[in-house]
């Protein structure tokens, strides 16, 4: 009796050791010979919530502190700005297997840390990234180097830290094109809403989004074709 007795308390020791190493990090093999700790965290503010797995051990906590709170001041702006209806729940994912800087895909947003330890000022690549999320544009809803363009505009209106990691939209030269996407785009946006409709990428976000975009928006909202308005933008390309 006394053996059953000793035996069922070593169990329960151990269970609760095991429930106690549990609630701080979770194990997951990542080959036969290894384990990596990851760090998993759910944070509410606001009536949003961010969900943060990190598998990379080595990742700095004071760069997770920026990463989540840029989502925190950025994403119910965003939302309040652009998409309402846009989810509650984003999560991000630390991920040293992806080779690229970030890449959203419905709520989850994934990060390269090695892209952070070259350029660890670069936290508003959260902010160019929660406007994925908001954009939820539907499939062949406009492209691609729109979708690109507006989320760096949006990056460059709201970004925190923008100066801080040498971020900017690029300067214009008569080799680049609106169909540049990313910055150069979002240049000509910018462009778009100082000299003809201050509303013009809001209005463009919505009509991407409703599956209303076609390039006819461009003269309902401005009088011009794109490619009127790059031709103007070319020889005054001030912003």
């Amino acid at each position: 009796m006394k053996k059953i007795f000793l035996l069922a308390a070593v169990c329960c020791a151990m269970l609760l050791s095991f429930n106690t190493a549990s609630a701080q990090r979770d194990w997951r093999n990542t080959d036969k010979d290894r384990k990596v700790a990851v760090d998993v965290d759910s944070i509410t503010k606001q009536g949003y919530t961010l969900i943060w797995i990190n598998k990379d051990p080595d990742f700095d906590k004071e760069l997770k502190t920026r990463l989540i709170d840029t989502y925190f001041i950025t994403y119910p702006e965003l939302a309040k700005d652009f998409n309402r209806k846009t989810l509650k729940s984003v999560t991000f994912v630390i991920d040293p297997e992806y080779e690229g800087v970030a890449a959203t895909s419905g709520g989850v947003i994934r990060y390269n840390p090695e892209w952070f330890v070259k350029n660890p000022s670069d936290i508003d690549v959260v902010t160019h990234e929660v406007m994925h999320v908001i954009q939820s544009y539907p499939h062949r809803a406009g492209p691609g180097w729109l979708t690109e363009g507006v989320a760096d505009y949006v990056r460059y209106k709201y970004g925190v830290a923008n100066e801080e990691a040498n971020w900017s939209l690029t300067k214009f030269n008569e080799k680049q094109s609106y169909e540049n996407s990313y910055r150069i785009t979002a240049r000509f946006l910018h462009w778009v809403v100082t000299h003809h409709d201050k509303h013009f990428v809001k209005k463009l976000d919505h009509a991407l989004r409703a599956g209303k975009y076609d390039e006819d928006f461009w003269v309902k909202r401005t009088g011009s074709t794109v490619d009127e308005l790059w031709e103007e933008y070319a020889k005054n390309p001030a912003i």
